[in-house]
């Protein structure tokens, strides 16, 4: 019986007429796809390069809908508080326009020397909280008659006027802000009629008086 030699490997048997070459394991050859290699590598960069074209028109157009949105937003923002303003503004003048009734009695008791005691002390206090919510009163005697924001009660001649004057004021107007909230109740005066004329005559004589009258025929 035939021992085996422990520590040694069985070998391949080897083909009779066979080179030792022949038994040592064969390199593994090129597969025919390693040749291919560098075209396959070209194929898949194409193909990431058209992802990420396409990611990046994704991505201009997301932004460009992201500033579109903004810009919207941004007038809106702007449209809100322009239109809480004006709300703001109106119901500021409505309140004022209820008080001018009031406003109008304490001038009336002034002008009468009635305003005295607490009441004086209340009429001072309602119109100062009036003026800081931006109220303002006009109107004068003297000053040139203005239809935007005088309303004429009355109507006569002066012969001491060159033009439509307000010769007395009989209701103060009120403004808040840009808005007129009641025009200047008045009572105007007219120069009187012809009184131009005569007025020229008189500057031309005047005038003829100073430079030692007129020549001589």
């Amino acid at each position: 019986m035939t021992e085996e030699t422990p520590g040694f490997d069985e070998k391949p048997d080897v083909p009779s007429g066979a080179t030792p070459e022949d038994a040592e394991p064969q390199a593994a050859s090129p597969s025919s796809g390693e040749g291919a290699a560098p075209a396959g590598d070209a194929a898949q960069i194409a193909g990431l390069t058209a992802q990420l074209d396409q990611v990046r028109k994704a991505l201009e157009e997301r932004t460009a809908d992201l500033q579109r949105l903004q810009a919207e937003f941004q007038n809106y923002r702007r449209r809100v508080e322009r239109d809480r303003i004006t709300v703001k503004e109106i119901a500021i003048a409505n309140l004022l326009t209820e008080l001018l009734p009031v406003l109008d009695d304490i001038g009336r008791a002034r002008d009468h020397g009635e305003l005295v005691g607490g009441f004086k002390s209340v009429a001072e206090s309602l119109e100062t909280v009036a003026a800081k919510m931006g109220l303002q009163q006009f109107g004068k005697e003297g000053e040139p008659f203005d239809p935007t924001i005088h309303e004429a009660l009355m109507h006569s001649y002066a012969p001491d006027v060159t033009e439509t004057t307000c010769v007395a004021i009989l209701q103060p107007g009120y403004r808040f802000g840009e808005r007129t909230i009641r025009p200047a109740r008045v009572a105007v005066a007219e120069p009187q009629p012809g009184a131009q004329t005569v007025k020229a005559d008189e500057a031309e004589t005047a005038d003829d008086k100073e430079s030692g009258g007129p020549d001589e025929g």
